[in-house]
């Protein structure tokens, strides 16, 4: 990802040297293992654990020679250990290191991912309680539906939020895992207890069975979340946008002091954070299907997906890092006008409450069909001539014999119509 996009913590989990020191912290700890079981000399382990350490540079001219990453890897480490460095690598194959390492990196990208969840998961949760009662008009295909709460469009983002975050940290959990079960995962050199001794102290899981590689459903998995995480921030993102919309203009971006929104249009103010945070959901999703590719490997393992996973599981995790992170500012400063959404609650001149007619004229012994008949009548005299629907309403003499003023006003209600919004925020938030 380009710099801008690149939050330092998370950029400093994929780095160069982030990899090879992940790679050192896996040799190690197989090293201390073995050592522990008498395996390796108590003098050859002091050795590797005071003298072991990298250089980029030396690999990289290494690897032009060798071509093959983690035997330049090896052998630069070995040129600081000297002798006792047979021990390193000992029994292990390439992906051993590799995959165990890119656990470690998964763990703690995936700890990065969680909090920046849960900083917009407070941000949701703080705006929705603030306008848990702030009326608003709901929108079907865009058209005006029945009032709801401005709080309650938040808390619905947020319990999609919530349910994005518990999946993640289910993915995390599922692809930290590391193996050292040797070249096609038969532990013909090393015990599986190595193994589950290495992951432990490693602080990851184990793969119980594998090939020459930790199988790559797990890492699907991950990336899936991601995307998941990335389509929800996008579905509020698409909401905040309409709501924008000067038509509309229920919400907007903050707009900070000097900022220009048009270099053509000086009075221009575009949601365009948030058409930012709807593009790059285009792009994890594309990072998703890419690694669901990576799971068919030829036989024990190829070496297809490597060249896909060094960009798609460092940069999702970057871009969704950001999204995150984007969003919940853009949440915590959101301008809400509350008389602007009266207004639009209010332009369809009480159409919103046709439902609600519907029902009553239905209770009152009315045939469903002759009540939506005499309700869509004057809906779409109302939609077509203006005026008030109620008025239209209480003037139908067919409809008076059924209904009495006071009964078609209790329809008109709007706190009727949001009785239950405390309810809900109950079961969601648990309060």
């Amino acid at each position: 990802m380009i710099d801008r996009y690149t939050r330092p913590e998370m950029g400093s989990v994929w780095t160069e040297d982030a990899r090879y020191r992940a790679w050192l912290r896996v040799e190690i700890a197989v090293c201390e293992v073995l050592g522990e079981r008498g395996r390796i000399p108590a003098s050859a382990l002091q050795a590797i654990r005071t003298r072991a350490g990298f250089d980029a540079t030396r690999i990289a001219q290494i690897e032009r020679e060798v071509r093959h990453d983690v035997i330049a890897f090896l052998t630069n480490v070995a040129e600081q250990v000297g002798p006792d460095s047979r021990w390193i690598h000992y029994g292990m194959t390439s992906s051993d290191v590799i995959d165990t390492a890119l656990a470690l990196q998964i763990r703690e990208a995936g700890a990065l991912l969680l909090a920046g969840c849960d900083r917009a998961l407070a941000a949701l949760r703080a705006r929705a309680l603030e306008h848990k009662h702030t009326p608003m008009v709901g929108r079907t295909h865009g058209i005006h539906a029945e009032p709801t709460t401005f709080g309650l469009k938040l808390l619905v983002l947020f319990g999609a939020l919530r349910r994005s975050r518990e999946r993640l940290a289910t993915a995390v959990d599922e692809a930290a895992v590391g193996k050292i079960s040797g070249a096609v995962g038969t532990f013909a050199h090393l015990d599986p207890a190595i193994e589950e001794a290495v992951c432990r102290k490693l602080g990851i899981g184990f793969e119980p069975a594998s090939t020459q590689v930790v199988q790559r459903d797990r890492h699907a998995a991950f990336v899936q979340a991601l995307a998941l995480v990335a389509s929800v921030l996008d579905q509020a993102a698409v909401e905040f946008r309409h709501l924008a919309r000067t038509e509309v203009r229920e919400v907007e971006e903050e707009f900070g002091q000097g900022q220009k929104g048009s270099s053509a249009m000086p009075h221009k103010r575009n949601p365009w954070r948030f058409e930012n945070l709807s593009g790059l959901a285009r792009v994890v999703r594309g990072y998703a299907g890419t690694a669901l590719e990576n799971l068919a490997l030829w036989h024990e393992r190829d070496i297809s997906n490597s060249s896909a996973e060094r960009i798609v599981l460092p940069d999702a995790s970057i871009v969704v890092d950001f999204m995150l992170h984007r969003f919940a500012g853009l949440v915590e400063t959101l301008r809400v006008l509350p008389d602007r959404m009266r207004e639009n609650l209010a332009s369809s001149r009480g159409l919103v409450f046709s439902g609600t007619l519907l029902l009553a004229l239905a209770e009152q012994g009315l045939a469903r069909e002759d009540a939506y008949r005499l309700v869509q009548g004057h809906a779409m005299d109302t939609w077509e001539k203006g005026g008030q629907f109620q008025e239209r309403v209480l003037a139908d003499p067919e409809i008076d014999r059924v209904l009495g003023k006071e009964e078609v006003e209790r329809a008109f209600d709007l706190g009727a119509a949001l009785r239950n919004v405390d309810a809900i925020f109950a079961r969601v938030l648990g309060e």
